[in-house]
């Protein structure tokens, strides 16, 4: 007489979400190469083998994380791109988006800064680098286009302030907490006002 079968169990996405959110922090603050799959269970109170239950390795779970973070990011970019802003205007949409993906993902961006170039080199996450080009382009655009249009100065190198805007929004992740004082937007708004209009009193 056949035996039955054990009903196959799809892992849950809300478990799946909680796994890869666990899995995140351990990367961010371990770096991926010194994490280890047993690492990520005991963080998530569950023994290593149950954790290849729901993924097949370490790898699948930073380029979920990281793969999630970006569809976001540019979906978020990509309606602000497409909305047909000024230059001002669309630079001030790029960097509250920017923040909201800080408060949204901010261990997948601590990631993101401190593994996609060593990670950008393997096969699997070649979308890691072309990301960055996509990312760059929208930039530096909106910058060329503003001076362009008389809105920014003349006089501005206009890749120098790419990299500066970028690191300076960026690199909040490396202190930013969600529920902290502030909000992504407030703290967008901040940031715009003294990277638009300056920190001097005017006179």
């Amino acid at each position: 007489m056949p035996t039955k079968k054990k009903p196959q169990v799809t892992p849950s996405p809300a478990r799946r979400r909680e796994l890869l959110a666990t899995a995140a922090e351990v990367f961010a603050a371990q770096g991926y190469n010194a994490t280890t799959v047993r690492k990520i269970a005991d963080e998530a109170g569950m023994l290593a083998g149950s954790l290849y239950y729901h993924f097949d390795s370490k790898e699948s779970m930073v380029d979920e994380i990281l793969s999630t973070f970006l569809d976001e990011l540019w979906e978020g970019y990509d309606a602000v791109l497409g909305a047909g802003l000024g230059p001002r205007e669309t630079i001030e949409a790029l960097v509250t988006e920017s923040f909201r993906e800080i408060d949204r993902h901010r261990a997948a961006v601590a990631i993101y800064q401190k593994e996609s170039r060593h990670l950008s080199a393997q096969p699997r996450f070649g979308y890691l680098a072309d990301s960055q080009q996509k990312f760059e382009k929208a930039w530096l655009g909106t910058l060329e286009r503003g001076v362009a249009e008389h809105v920014f100065r003349a006089d501005l190198d206009i890749r120098l302030t790419y990299r500066f805007v970028r690191d300076t929004v960026w690199v909040a992740a490396s202190w930013y907490r969600p529920g902290g004082q502030h909000s992504p937007e407030e703290i967008a708004r901040q940031y715009l006002s003294m990277v638009l209009d300056g920190i001097a009193l005017r006179t």
